[in-house]
């Protein structure tokens, strides 16, 4: 009998380990048919719509920005109205129209202008039609992704979950384990093979096969649906620190009266905070009670929470603004990342071979960025914490606050070295007469950009995850969702900028009829000086992050001069970063 009960508590009529299946291999193809699109789009762009490499550069940078961005909608969506089965649901069909839509530009002449230029001697290029259609399946991507990836790994957790059976914990920390083993899985299938099958059957299978991966997803989530439990939408933290901020800048004028617990308004649940911190004490206003005939309803709640709002909200608040400066410093990790698009247009003239008669497709050495970030964190979890425990004293090995320092080093490093092996790539190209051949191979083994690769991404590993415990030790417990988010924001931001560096870089190198450092033509071109920029930006950076860190150290008196200094907590695996 009390077997039975125990099953019970593990496989309920809902909920349980039997709806894993359905939400890992839904995340699972979504990632495959999502990653497996970018690597070479930088080329299909350039062959199929006539654009420059900074304009099909730029245009990435916008859509990844669009992409992570979302996700801050994607989490209030679910949060606040629809509940967290729903946006995933609506994500994933968003996601599979973007790629159908995408399929389509390639199967339909019309809607390309390769033909074009192929076929006719008078060509006016792109149109404004096919222009659209195009960017039509972006939007219609980003929106997908920025509803399901925030909500996905979430949603697996509340299948497990039960607060009143404590042992579940096992399961949910076992099921991160299979999440994120998954993901890194897709990610290296998505950069290997739906890349290989781009290169060796053409962009029409190449962008079927994701189409179908994606419709795949869609039904075997929808066929699940039965089976989740699904939690109801409830009010949103997010929104909760929009209305402190508001109700702040509502009472601006209001002068601010001694700290008394009285003339504050606290939410109707036991609280440890009695009075509000003395840092940015322009907030307090947020929750001061002014009239309590008006500002109160009958049962002691805010009447309008827009314009008082609890006390505890606005610590909340305080503490995000605290973490900030420090969050800031990681967006320089990834601009070099994201304009790292223009690495495929490099190896692609050169020598990609292993073994004599196998090839390694331009866009798939990705892969060994990824590769690198995840024997890092395997390294440094299994022998490089015990040993340097030993000497600090920390859990961790090294504070996050110093691993996100040291990764800032190494992706400084990743980009000099990036910048010094293309301009060895492109003196070669120019010795052996290829200055106006951009697709000539070049008598040079793409190998040499393994090492950038995997500098890169023992950079990402080193940063992000030293990030997410920062975040998280600085930041109330409930506020770990908003930890999550303020990751996906740090994607997005950086992102943008790596677009504009772009469009700008291109401008400007190319005034006065110059050659721009980002043309087309590579050869032409200086790559390396954009890769030089890379690195005295990413050393800039650096010299911010050490102004910044001043900010968190404690003063005389042992006190931070931001509140609430870092401690060491065990770090939440929900918040780690995803395979990138």
């Amino acid at each position: 009998m009390g077997t039975e009960t125990q099953a019970e508590e593990y496989y309920p009529r809902k909920g349980g380990l039997r709806t894993m299946p359905f939400i890992i291999v839904n995340e699972s193809f979504e990632r495959i048919a999502s990653y497996g699109l970018s690597p070479n789009m930088i080329i299909y762009l350039m062959t199929y719509y006539q654009m420059s490499a900074a304009t099909a550069g730029s245009i990435l940078g916008i859509w990844s920005a669009l992409s992570n961005g979302l996700a801050i909608v994607g989490a209030i969506v679910s949060d606040s109205y629809l509940g967290r089965f729903s946006v995933v649901a609506h994500g994933s069909i968003f996601t599979l129209i973007g790629m159908i839509i995408l399929w389509l530009t390639a199967m339909i002449p019309q809607l390309n202008s390769f033909s074009c230029s192929q076929f006719q001697h008078v060509c006016n290029g792109t149109t404004v039609v096919q222009l659209a259609v195009l960017l039509s399946s972006f939007v219609f991507m980003s929106l997908g992704t920025g509803f399901v990836r925030p909500c996905s790994i979430i949603f697996g957790a509340d299948q497990l979950e039960r607060k009143e059976n404590p042992e579940t914990q096992r399961l949910v920390d076992s099921y991160f384990n299979w999440y994120y083993a998954s993901t890194g899985i897709s990610t290296i299938l998505a950069v290997t093979t739906i890349v290989y099958i781009q290169d060796r059957y053409g962009w029409q299978v190449g962008f079927g096969v994701p189409a179908i991966l994606m419709f795949l997803s869609v039904i075997m989530f929808l066929i699940g649906s039965p089976l989740y439990i699904k939690v109801k939408a409830k009010e949103s933290l997010l929104i909760g620190l929009l209305q402190a901020a508001v109700a702040a800048f509502r009472k601006r004028n209001t002068s601010i009266p001694l700290t008394d617990s009285d003339d504050y308004y606290h939410l109707p649940i036991e609280s440890e905070i009695s009075t509000p911190s003395n840092d940015f004490r322009c907030l307090n206003r947020a929750c001061m009670i002014q009239d309590p005939q008006r500002d109160l309803n009958p049962d002691g709640s805010a009447s309008n929470p827009w314009n008082l709002c609890s006390l505890e909200q606005v610590e909340s608040l305080k503490a995000l603004i605290r973490v900030l400066p420090m969050w800031s410093t990681g967006f320089i990790i990834f601009v070099d990342m994201n304009v790292f698009s223009f690495s495929v247009l490099q190896t692609k003239t050169m020598d990609r071979h292993i073994f004599p008669h196998f090839e390694i497709p331009a866009a798939s050495f990705s892969v060994f960025l990824i590769i690198a970030l995840t024997i890092w964190l395997s390294f440094y979890d299994r022998v490089l914490v015990p040993l340097l425990s030993k000497y600090t004293g920390l859990p961790r090995g090294l504070s996050p606050v110093t691993r996100m320092g040291i990764g800032l080093i190494v992706s400084c490093t990743s980009m000099a070295l990036s910048a010094i092996t293309e301009s060895i790539r492109r003196r070669r190209a120019i010795e052996e007469g290829h200055e106006d051949d951009p697709s000539a191979l070049v008598n040079m083994s793409a190998m040499w950009f393994v090492p950038q690769y995997a500098l890169l991404g023992v950079a990402e590993a080193i940063h992000a995850v030293g990030q997410i415990e920062f975040l998280y030790s600085l930041l109330p417990k409930s506020m770990s969702s908003i930890a999550s988010a303020m990751y996906n924001i740090g994607t997005a931001v950086p992102s943008l900028f790596g677009s504009i560096l772009v469009s700008g870089v291109d401008w400007l190198s190319s005034t006065g009829g110059k050659t721009s450092w980002l043309s087309s033509n590579i050869n032409r071109g200086h790559l390396d000086y954009f890769y030089w920029l890379l690195s005295f930006l990413s050393l800039l950076n650096f010299f911010y992050f050490l102004a910044v860190c001043r900010c968190y150290e404690p003063g005389n008196d042992g006190s931070s001069r931001f509140s609430h200094v870092a401690e060491e907590k065990q770090c939440n695996y929900r918040l780690l970063p995803e395979s990138s």
